[in-house]
């Protein structure tokens, strides 16, 4: 009877009653409600979360905690995922649980606290029962966390930090547990803010009146902060570290650790070390081998900050003891390989102050030859000439250009031959997409074997679909017929109408009418691209064609004509017809490049006697591909093509797909533009293949977003257009212009492969690029920071001639406008970049001869970075009279 009315409780929420009812039951009593209290526990997880059932749930909580006997099984009853958000308050679960063993208790105890945070253990819980069992504390991160969670909770508890942490009986055992910590370091920061009443602040105070041991909390943060980890708990030890005050003693005591700290720490806490160890340097306390180590590290660190700070600590050590150049020239000269010229420079000056310090004997002399090696070019040069070392070489050697390899085309394999691989493959571009071999050989796949077997298609297929949102949705509310009016969404469409989701009249009209998705810049190539995409699941259902005409032969989109004559020759032996946008869309990729075959397959596509035969006979017979006339035209500080008609693109062929042949205008194609999602336009290339300046013309005002706009991912399609067939023209170069000047790393990424693919392939044109990227950067559509980044992304990867050819024509544009501000005018952001990257080029590529305005802006007073970076060019440009 007992159980019965503690289930009856249990079910109306009655916590006092239940917990009542609970204390007078033995083990035995308890273990034999248990099962009852699953069911109920498994009958709650599926009620709806609004049913009033859910009161039930912390009086469950508590009852099957107690009816638990062992220590395991409470502790996992307690931190069920179902009862997370409904839980017993800490109070009813100490009741119900404080007639238990010590022992059984700190079991429960450390049980719990070994739980990961996210099953949120109430605090309040594992300290009372820490205090009735009178076990050792926990010091997990779940525990931890939730002490200094309690310890901040000053909104309802009162005192200040310091104040709550002297009443904290285990004090010194739980601040180290907080130092070790991986979990729990990261809260301070927020949850307890940087004012006085701060944990930093609190845990000085402590240390200062005695109550925490200072020693060991210096060593704990100094520790922490070598060990590493995010920035934001490193910045909390760094923090702590400064409220401590070390003392001088301190400092010194902890000198390898600062040195450690100052070569491989993250920024702030490497600046905070390198203070230290400055001030021990100036003191004299810092030997000038410890000196000598900590630089060696620092000098190659990638903060520009950093090093000059330790180049300007060692020049005014070496100020004040010339005696020690022996020691740290060497070291000021390991920064001679830096990355950054303007670091190389720095050490060079300062070892050419302080170099006629060095003794005639000894070593110190040849190890400054050994390191001026790693100068740039022109710097190495100048080490020659100052310093006298005549083994460096009379000219630096001029690099090789290095180019990727050239992107070589790959045949299409076969259509999978089985049911079974080609479930594997829709399955595949289901989960995560695919290239255009992948989408075309499955979507033929699809269509030969509809038409061979469709019963056991879409058995196969059932499988792989089943979790697709359309697949057996209830008619009465299944939206697949709206959500596939206006687009296909790839094979997504044409598999729902292989299984019936989309209505025959859907896919008619789709076919007749086409879309009605606006007139865009766009929608020529998405028009086409799903024109094809609806006939084929259009067929599937009501007259499933053999094969695909389309399907490319190569992963550019190209066709090779002798196999869309022999699959016309299939058609012909068969008696089928031919979809109209699958054979537009094979005219589109059919090859006429070569005229030998061309002209043969026409012969053999002639003598076939069926209008398709005609048609792709007269096809091949014309030139092509052929490219519209294009013109510039401005739109604010964008710089866009116009494109006129295209009349072979016309006649004879679909409807959907005239429209590329139509033309483009910067001005009237501004219709409302649905093409949001990038993620078919990987496709839209081989649409057209062989004429990719229709693609990049049509997606120029995307592609310049990037930059103009700060847009995400809109250039992700350059490098596939670079790898594509045709002219690489105006429009093309246009579209790398802008990618160099890209908001955002992978776009600006995206641009220099690009860039590097055409130079590859002999298709840069490195003067109409430079040329573009000027005039961008003077509209104010290209930012010449960010340009910078991607010049000095290609030119690190081996392609110094190549960029050089590109800032040849850039550079004068920005050098003019500099000149024409006057001597008093301020140069452009990101100028001083640039010709560091043209300094490197032209240094390592060999580059001579003369760059119009550059001569001005070395002339220039001051030392700043664009009037140092034009002198170093000048000189790399004209090193024959400087030798």
């Amino acid at each position: 009877m007992s159980g019965e009315a503690l289930l009856k409780a249990v079910r109306a929420g009655q916590t006092v009653e239940a917990a009542g009812l609970l204390d007078g039951m033995t083990d035995a009593e308890r273990r034999s409600c248990l099962p009852a209290l699953k069911e109920l526990r498994k009958e709650l997880r599926t009620a709806p979360w609004d049913a009033g059932s859910r009161v039930a749930y912390p009086t469950l909580h508590a009852a099957g905690a107690a009816c638990h006997t062992g220590a395991a099984g409470a502790a996992t009853w307690i931190g069920g995922a179902d009862m997370r958000w409904s839980q017993a308050s800490p109070g009813v679960l100490l009741h119900v649980l404080g007639d238990r063993e010590t022992d059984w208790l700190a079991d429960l105890t450390h049980r719990l606290a070994g739980r990961p945070a996210t099953s949120r253990i109430p605090f309040a819980l594992l300290s009372g029962l820490v205090r009735l069992s009178g076990c050792e504390t926990p010091t997990t991160d779940t525990y931890v966390r939730g002490w200094v969670e309690h310890i901040g909770a000053s909104w309802h508890s009162g005192g200040t930090v310091a104040q709550k942490l002297r009443r904290e009986p285990d004090l010194p055992r739980m601040i180290a547990a907080l130092f070790e910590s991986l979990d729990v370091t990261g809260q301070i920061a927020w949850l307890f803010g940087d004012g006085p009443g701060s944990w930093y602040n609190a845990l000085a105070e402590l240390a200062e009146e005695g109550t925490l041991d200072r020693k060991v909390l210096v060593d704990a943060c100094v520790a922490r902060l070598l060990r590493g980890g995010a920035p934001a708990d490193q910045r909390v030890f760094l923090r702590l570290l400064s409220c401590l005050g070390p003392t001088r003693e301190e400092e010194r005591e902890r000198s390898a650790d600062w040195t450690a700290l100052a070569c491989e720490a993250m920024p702030a806490a490497a600046w905070h070390a390198q203070s230290v160890l400055a001030s021990l340097a100036l003191d004299g306390e810092l030997t000038s081998r410890q000196l000598a180590e900590m630089s060696s590290g620092v000098l190659f660190r990638p903060e520009k900050k950093l090093v000059r700070a330790q180049l300007i600590l060692l020049g005014k050590v070496l100020r004040r003891d010339p005696s020690t150049a022996d020691v740290l020239l060497p070291a000021v000269a390991q920064a001679f390989g830096h990355e950054d010229t303007e670091v190389q420079e720095r050490a060079l000056k300062l070892v050419e102050r302080h170099v006629t310090a060095l003794p005639d004997s000894g070593d110190g002399r040849d190890r400054l030859g050994e390191l001026a090696v790693d100068l740039s070019p022109g710097l190495r040069l100048r080490a020659r000439r100052v310093l006298g070392f005549e083994d460096l070489g009379s000219e630096p050697a001029v690099h090789e250009e290095v180019l990727p390899p050239v992107p070589e085309r790959v045949r299409l394999a076969a259509a999978p031959d089985s049911v079974a691989e080609l479930a594997e493959e829709v399955s595949a571009l289901l989960a995560s997409g695919g290239g255009v071999a992948a989408f075309e050989r499955t979507l033929d796949g699809l269509v030969r074997h509809a038409h061979r077997d469709r019963d056991a298609l879409l058995e196969a297929l059932g499988p792989v679909v089943a979790r697709c949102w359309w697949k057996d949705a209830d008619p009465r509310y299944s939206t697949a017929g709206t959500y596939f009016r206006e687009s296909p969404h790839g094979l997504e469409g044409v598999l729902a109408a292989l299984f019936e989701q989309v209505g025959m009249d859907t896919l008619h009209a789709a076919v007749q009418q086409g879309t009605t998705n606006g007139n865009c810049r766009h929608s020529a190539l998405s028009r086409a691209f799903d024109a094809r995409l609806w006939e084929v699941a259009y067929r599937l259902r009501a007259d499933p064609m053999p094969l695909l005409l389309a399907t490319p032969s190569w992963d550019t989109g190209l066709l090779e004509p002798d196999e869309l004559v022999a699959r016309l020759t299939d058609y012909r032996r068969l008696d089928a017809r031919p979809g109209a946008a699958d054979f537009a869309q094979a005219l589109l990729r059919v090859r006429r490049d070569d005229r030998t075959a061309a002209t043969a397959a026409a012969a053999r596509a002639r003598a076939l006697g069926s209008p398709e035969g005609y048609r792709l006979a007269q096809w091949l017979a014309a030139e092509g591909p052929l490219l519209p006339v294009s013109r510039r035209r401005t739109a604010g500080v964008r710089i866009l093509l116009e494109l006129g008609e295209l009349e072979e693109i016309q006649g004879l062929f679909p409807p959907e797909f005239r429209h590329l042949g139509r033309p483009l205008t910067v001005f009237k194609d501004r219709s409302h533009c649905w093409h949001w999602d990038v993620t078919d336009r990987h496709h839209w290339p081989a649409v057209v293949p062989g004429r990719r300046e229709l693609v990049a013309a049509r997606l120029l005002r995307d592609i310049s977003t990037v930059a103009v706009d700060d847009s995400r991912e809109e250039a992700a399609i350059l490098p596939l257009l670079a790898e594509g067939d045709g002219t690489a023209g105006e429009a093309l170069h246009l579209c790398v212009a802008y990618g160099l000047g890209a908001r955002h790393p992978e776009d600006r990424l995206a641009a220099v492969d690009a860039l590097l693919v055409l130079a590859a392939r002999g298709q840069l044109d490195a003067g109409r690029l430079g040329a573009d990227v000027g005039e961008l950067v003077r509209r104010g559509a290209v930012k010449p920071s960010r340009l910078a980044e991607s010049i000095r992304t290609a030119a690190a990867t081996g392609a110094y001639a190549t960029v050089w050819s590109v800032l040849r024509d850039l550079l004068p544009a920005l050098l003019a406008d500099l000149a024409a501000e006057g001597a008093s005018g301020g140069p452009v952001r990101g100028l001083g970049e640039l010709l560091t990257v043209a300094a490197d080029c032209a240094e390592r590529s060999g580059a001579r001869g003369d760059l119009a305005h550059l001569a001005g802006t070395a002339g220039r007073r001051g030392s700043s970075k664009v009037v140092v970076q034009a002198r170093r060019l000048r000189l790399a440009l004209t090193q024959e009279a400087a030798a």
